[in-house]
Order: C-alpha cells, then structure tokens, then sequence
C-alpha cells in the first residue's frame, strides 16, 4: 500500500481521531523493522526492533468492519514478528474503543500500562490510552 492509500484508509477507519497524514506513513515506512500487512479494506502497520513487535496502528474501513479482517491481520502480524525474533508484542487502544479491545482481549493482550487524557475527543472529554502487551512465544 501506498502512503496516500494508507492516509484514506486511516482517515476512514478514525473518524473521531486526527489522522495520519501520507508524509506520516511515508516516513513510517521508510524505517527498517517496519511490517505493514493489509490492502485497501483494512491494514496492520507496526515495527519489529529486537525482542518487541509494537503495532503502531490496525485500522478497518467502516465498509469491511465485522468480516474478520482485523483479526487475521493481526494474527498475520504476530506470526511475521515472532519470526523476526519477537517474542512481546505491544500497542496502544483508546480506553472507549470497545471493539478493539475486545478484539485484544481474545487474542491475549493484557493491560500493561495507562496514558491518560491521550486521545481527543474534540469537545468532548479527553480519552485514556490503554498500553496492552502480549507475549508472542
């Protein structure tokens, strides 16, 4: 994917967020360690650097939520960084982003630290990241 096509799709997926620009993923991209997986529907960007895996954004066009693309991505992601010589995986999910969590959850993440008041919400109140790790061995 490209770094536009990747902005569309993050811009779709995090409508309530401020999105990642193209510059932003072309920048992302650009450093070694980085695993993007995924196509126009729904896409897995993170980065292996020695023993941890960090997904830096999973994103899901609203046309293509529920169809199981998430979690295969995600999956897919686990197994290409435990293979780079992984062996935790880290993220950051938006304490309100129930769906997301669930989805972490079923896959074994576990609460590994809070950020409060990290995402905006606009007028609304600002919102917690959660920081979640999962062993990948």
């Amino acid at each position: 994917m490209t770094p536009d096509a990747l902005a569309r799709l993050h811009a779709a997926a995090f409508e309530q967020d401020r999105p990642w620009n193209s510059d932003e993923f072309a920048s992302l991209l650009a450093h070694p360690g980085t695993l993007l997986l995924g196509d126009e529907r729904a896409s897995i960007l993170g980065r292996v650097i020695l023993d941890e895996a960090e997904v830096l954004t999973l994103a899901t066009h609203p046309d293509h939520r529920r169809l199981g693309l998430a979690a295969m991505l995600l999956a897919r992601f686990e197994q290409e960084a435990a293979a780079r010589g992984a062996d935790r995986a880290f993220l950051e999910v938006a304490e309100d982003n129930a769906g997301a969590r669930a989805l972490y959850s079923g896959f074994g993440y576990s609460e590994a630290g809070r950020r409060p008041g990290y995402y905006l919400r606009g007028a609304n109140a600002p919102v917690a990241a959660l920081v979640l790790s999962c062993p990948l061995r």
